[in-house]
């Protein structure tokens, strides 16, 4: 399993309530700019329409800029292929207040290309700071220990 696009500011961004895999619908151009690691997850999302997952705004750059067809646009809304299940418990959750769908990585499982999507709660500053203060005593205890 090889790790694309990962959004690495979730974690302290979002505190993660749950975790689900999901497939996208990508063109072929799409899937090589992505096995280059080239794509950002900042400012992604997921919706619930029709009975339809989308993530939205994931940006994917072209794979060669001088082959790629006209009208190709880097942020287009693309297909989750989940479960009826699944979708119907992102749609209760889109529903609710101040849950989140967002996108956490794009990996492969097998020839396959898969993005791990979480319902996260947005953290408030008070928590971030809390994060960051918690992470440097972690790393102080590890350099005392290593010291040692």
């Amino acid at each position: 399993m090889t790790t694309f696009v990962d959004y690495k500011k979730a974690h302290f961004n979002y505190e993660i309530m749950e975790k689900f895999e999901a497939g996208i619908e990508l063109l072929g151009y799409e899937v090589k700019s992505l096995k280059k690691n080239q794509g950002s997850l900042e400012g992604s999302y997921v919706i619930v329409r029709g009975g339809e997952a989308f993530a939205v705004n994931i940006f994917i750059p072209p794979y060669q800029e001088n082959n790629t067809p006209l009208g190709y646009e880097p942020r287009r809304n693309r297909r989750l292929l989940l479960s009826k299940d699944e979708i119907r418990k992102l749609a209760d959750v889109e529903d609710g207040r101040g849950l989140t769908i967002v996108p956490i990585s794009i990996y492969n499982k097998g020839n396959r290309v898969k993005v791990s999507v979480a319902v996260v709660k947005g953290k408030k500053k008070f928590d971030k700071r809390e994060t960051i203060k918690k992470r440097e005593t972690d790393r102080t205890v590890r350099r005392e220990f290593r010291d040692r």
